[in-house]
């Protein structure tokens, strides 16, 4: 399969995570009868992994966040070279889909332009401090990226690594969600921000180090356990 169209999934595959996580949380999470709140949120992350991983995951892998392509470098899995085209297409995918979200709740009367984006501070749904952030986005992303590592191991269960990884996913958002609205993806967190503009896009720098550093840590741990 050609980098480009590989590449092309990879857009195709985060615009599906970003639309499926961050729509759920502007269009659903607030609306009482549907009573979504953040387990709801978090299993729409889940699935949006889990759902790609089996359409994609052939094809380019089903990384959707430039944080586990760069720990699969990290890890031995993945070519450095083709990093630049996966990035720049899970990031445009991204912001696809924010702008898509926008478009959509804005046909609502009071849609106040939030996208469910990433903060710390007054930015972070529970307060929490810069500190706190940065821990837990680096601590939840080098457990991602284990969980990942380990999951798609040749020696793993067969076709069962979109589940586990898509379940990773949504018990990390259980985790996370009240510190920081949970990134754990650059990508995810970059669309949103870029349109709310504000805090939001003055706080995105944590939300691309700390998932970058969590990511190769975890590969790292991962690499070091499995050999031999």
């Amino acid at each position: 399969m050609s980098l480009m169209k590989r590449a092309f999934a990879e857009l195709i595959g985060t615009f599906w995570l970003v639309l499926g996580g961050c729509g759920s949380a502007v269009l659903a999470a607030g609306i009482p009868d549907l009573g979504l709140g953040y387990l709801g949120v978090s299993l729409a992350f889940g699935l949006t992994v889990l759902t790609m991983a089996y359409a994609i995951g052939h094809i380019s892998g089903c990384h959707l966040n430039p944080a586990v392509s760069i720990g699969l470098v990290a890890g031995g899995r993945f070519k450095a070279a083709e990093l630049p085209y996966y990035i720049i297409a899970q990031v445009l995918g991204a912001i696809l889909a924010a702008l898509l979200i926008r478009t959509i709740a804005s046909g609502a009367e009071g849609y106040a332009g939030g996208l469910a984006s990433n903060g710390f501070g007054a930015h972070s749904p529970h307060g929490y401090s810069m500190m706190a952030a940065l821990i837990t986005e680096i601590t939840m992303t080098a457990m991602f990226l284990f969980v990942i590592m380990g999951a798609t191991d040749k020696r793993a269960p067969a076709g069962l690594a979109p589940l586990a990884i898509g379940l990773m996913l949504t018990l990390i958002h259980l985790i996370s969600i009240p510190v920081t609205n949970t990134s754990v993806n650059p990508a995810r967190s970059t669309g949103p921000a870029l349109l709310e503009g504000g805090i939001a896009l003055d706080q995105l720098w944590l939300f691309w180090i700390a998932p970058i550093v969590g990511a190769v840590i975890g590969a790292v741990m991962y690499q070091y356990i499995n050999k031999e």
